[in-house]
């Protein structure tokens, strides 16, 4: 296999990641242990300490981000405030002439309470915990690569941004903004998020949308009264199935009301309801279509005498659709993974993450650069821990490759 030009031989660096797989799955069972569930801000300050201190050996520069907080709809149909945990973010080289933005999260989906808190073996290459995979694990493969690269005498050819955020497992409704932002400053970024179990990458990436229909109505007593009220659960009931009607009219959509709330008790005719609903869109015209939908059936239902609905949300994750740039990047690995022995291959997805934040800034980027794992979001969720040493040689062997001029997109679109 060659693992380098003549001038750069990548083998010695490459055997080095491969002396780290064991602190890298002892590594994680710890991170694993510390419940950072988005919500858990305790636990996101205890996990943001740990990452501060795995950055120490790279040497560069860390700062914290205290991130504005989202609104949400309240049960009561009032808006709230809902807190993050803080942005981490690392700099080094700034004036290099090759740039890189790397991103992560640390928070999951598993809340305080969780019943699932501790990891363990399944079996000798299958490790059982919260984060392994999604993505404490994938954290790791990012830190090891980077630390291969700076080992090479080339690492000064390239600099690189590091963010690592609290709030992706609810949209990164507090970070999307550094994310844009930084994402300007690339030629590429590289997320962490795990890969398949057979190592699938992620490609083309449906975007999503997280909205509410808060529908509102007039109280009566449902027995000495009842013509007087105005139902609320009645009218968001006929609301939300105009609202799944609009599945499969366009090929990319689809729509999920997951939750609905309303009502106090029995004899009372309830004032209020609200849907909550999913919406995810495969391109940019789907999701322009959807948003002209939604406005149609809310100037339809508000002109219902004694009722009234209002809209809340948006599509905070925009689709990502793989540009000729995106595409010669995931080449770029599929070579990459054939000096490995690995073969890379990648398949469109209806999840979403960071990585289409970072193409809806322009930022060509690949997305499933983690560790191999799956059942995610789940008390089965799993790494196979193999893939620690193995992505994080890809991951490197990529960096290093751009590091000596191998590939570049100065004449891509």
């Amino acid at each position: 296999m060659t693992l380098g030009t003549e001038q750069h031989d990548f083998a010695s660096l490459l055997s080095w990641l491969d002396d780290q797989q064991d602190n890298m799955v002892e590594t994680v069972q710890h991170w694993s242990k510390v419940n950072s569930g988005t919500t858990n801000l305790d636990g996101l300050a205890t996990m943001a300490d740990l990452l501060v201190d795995a950055l120490a050996p790279l040497d560069g520069t860390i700062t914290r981000h205290d991130l504005k907080p989202s609104i949400d709809v309240a049960s009561d149909g009032t808006k709230q405030e809902v807190p993050f945990g803080q942005l981490i973010h690392f700099s080094k080289r700034p004036e290099a002439p090759k740039k890189i933005l790397l991103t992560g999260h640390y928070d999951t989906v598993f809340p305080k309470d969780s019943h699932f808190q501790t990891p363990k073996f399944i079996d000798d290459n299958t490790l059982n915990g919260p984060g392994v995979a999604d993505m404490k694990g994938g954290i790791l493969v990012m830190l090891n690569a980077l630390m291969a690269l700076e080992k090479s005498n080339l690492a000064g050819n390239i600099g690189y941004e590091i963010i690592f955020n609290p709030d992706e497992e609810t949209g990164s409704h507090g970070s999307g903004d550094m994310l844009a932002e930084r994402a300007k400053h690339a030629d590429f970024g590289m997320t962490f998020e795990p890969a398949l179990a057979d190592g699938t990458l992620a490609g083309a990436r449906k975007g999503s949308g997280n909205f509410a229909f808060v529908c509102r109505g007039l109280a009566a007593h449902a027995g000495r009264e009842f013509h007087k009220g105005r139902n609320a659960i009645w009218y968001v009931s006929r609301l939300v199935a105009d609202l799944y009607d609009l599945n499969g009219i366009q090929e990319g959509i689809t729509i999920n009301p997951g939750v609905i709330e309303g009502g106090s008790a029995l004899n009372v005719v309830p004032d209020l309801a609200i849907c909550r609903f999913n919406v995810r869109a495969a391109t940019f015209d789907e999701m322009r279509w959807m948003e002209a939908e939604l406005d149609k059936l809310v100037a339809k239902y508000n002109q219902e005498d004694g009722f009234s609905v209002e809209l809340t949300g948006n599509f905070n994750r925009p689709p990502k659709e793989l540009s000729g740039k995106n595409l010669k990047l995931f080449e770029m690995l599929k070579a990459c993974g054939h000096d490995l022995g690995l073969e890379v291959q990648w398949k469109a997805t209806g999840g979403c993450c960071d990585g289409n934040n970072l193409a809806a800034a322009g930022l060509p980027n690949i997305d499933t650069l983690g560790v191999r794992g799956g059942l995610i979001h789940s008390d089965q969720e799993f790494v196979l821990v193999d893939s620690f040493a193995e992505r994080a040689k890809l991951s490197a062997l990529l960096m290093l490759k751009y590091a000596a001029g191998e590939f570049d997109f100065n004449d891509d679109d």
